[in-house]
C-alpha cells in the first residue's frame, strides 16, 4: 500500500489559492495584509463549497462555462531519510447549454534513497450531453500511466460512449451511473507479455452525500471489463469544507486488476489534500 500522508501541504495550498484571489493584487506591506486576509478567508460562510461540489453529474445544475477545483500535496524529508513525494489533482469543466466537457488529472511523484523515482497519472476526458433532467449521453477518454517496477501496466487506456442515468439528484444526495461499449488498449510492463488491444465495456458509478453542511462523501467507481483482464477503480473521499473556495479532502484510491501477472491484484493510495476550488 503506497501512502501519501501531506498535511504539511497547507500552507503551500493556501498561498497558492492567495496568488490567484484579490488578496495577491495587493501591495504586502506589512504582516497584517497577508494575515488579515486569510483570518477573513476562513471566517466566510462555507455552505457553497458542500453544494457545488455536489452539482457534478451530467450537466444538471452545474453553472455555464468554467469552473473546477485543483488540489495539492506534498512531503519532503532529508537527513537521515531522503524522499520527496508530491500529488496534483484537478478537475476543470466547461458547461455550455446542454453540453459539457470535464477534464480528471491525477498526477503523483515519489522518490527516496532506496528505490528508483516513480511516476503515475490517471487522466479521464468526457463529453456530456443532456437530454432529459435524469438522461444524458456521454462519450469518454479514461486511462492511466504508471513507471513503478511492479506495476503490471505502463499504460492503459479505455475509451467508450454510452448513455447515462440519475438515480438520486436532489440536494443532499446525488448519484448516478453510466454503461456503454468501447475499446480497451494497454502496454505491458512485462515485455514477455503481449500488449492489450481489444473490445471491452465499461459501467461508472458517482455517489456523493451531503452529511452537514460542511461534510460530504464521495465514491467514484469505474468497472472496465475486456477478455485479457477486469479492472476495477473506485476513489473514496471524505471532504471537509473550510471556505467557500478550500476543502480538506482525505481518499483512498483503489486499483484493482483480476489479471495482475506477476503484480498483486490490488494497489492502494492514501492521500491528504487540500482543495481549492474555483468557478
Amino acid at each position: 500500500m503506497k501512502y501519501e500522508l501531506q498535511s504539511g501541504v497547507a500552507l503551500l495550498a493556501l498561498l497558492a489559492a492567495l496568488s490567484s484571489s484579490a488578496a495577491s493584487a495587493q501591495t504586502l506591506t506589512g504582516r497584517d495584509t497577508v494575515a488579515g486576509d486569510l483570518n477573513e478567508d476562513l471566517m466566510e460562510a462555507i455552505e457553497d463549497v458542500a453544494e457545488r461540489d455536489l452539482d457534478r453529474f451530467g450537466n444538471e445544475g452545474r453553472p455555464q462555462g468554467f469552473s473546477g477545483s485543483v488540489a495539492l500535496r506534498s512531503i519532503a524529508e532529508s537527513g537521515n531519510n531522503e524522499s520527496l513525494n508530491v500529488g496534483i489533482g484537478s478537475d476543470i469543466n466547461y458547461v455550455w447549454g446542454p453540453n459539457g466537457i470535464e477534464l480528471q488529472l491525477n498526477y503523483a511523484y515519489s522518490d527516496d534513497d532506496t528505490s528508483e523515482a516513480e511516476e503515475s497519472l490517471y487522466y479521464g476526458l468526457e463529453y456530456t450531453r443532456d437530454f432529459a433532467p435524469t438522461l444524458f449521453g456521454f462519450a469518454k477518454v479514461q486511462g492511466s500511466v504508471d513507471s513503478a517496477t511492479d506495476a503490471q501496466y505502463e499504460t492503459d487506456t479505455f475509451a467508450s460512449f454510452g448513455l447515462g442515468y440519475r438515480v438520486f439528484n436532489d440536494k443532499d444526495v446525488q448519484w448516478s451511473v453510466q454503461a456503454g461499449p468501447g475499446y480497451r488498449f494497454a502496454e505491458l510492463s512485462d515485455i514477455g507479455s503481449a500488449d492489450i488491444s481489444e473490445g471491452a465495456f465499461g459501467i461508472g458509478s458517482d455517489y456523493a452525500h451531503k452529511l452537514t453542511n460542511t461534510l460530504f462523501l464521495t465514491n467514484d467507481t469505474d468497472i472496465i471489463w475486456s477478455e485479457s483482464d477486469t479492472a476495477l477503480i473506485n476513489d473514496l473521499a471524505l471532504n471537509v469544507a473550510m471556505t467557500e473556495t478550500l476543502a480538506l479532502r482525505t481518499s483512498l484510491l483503489t486499483e484493482y486488476h483480476s489479471e495482475p501477472g506477476a503484480a498483486k491484484h490490488t494497489d492502494n493510495t492514501f492521500g491528504v489534500s487540500l482543495v481549492y476550488s474555483f468557478n
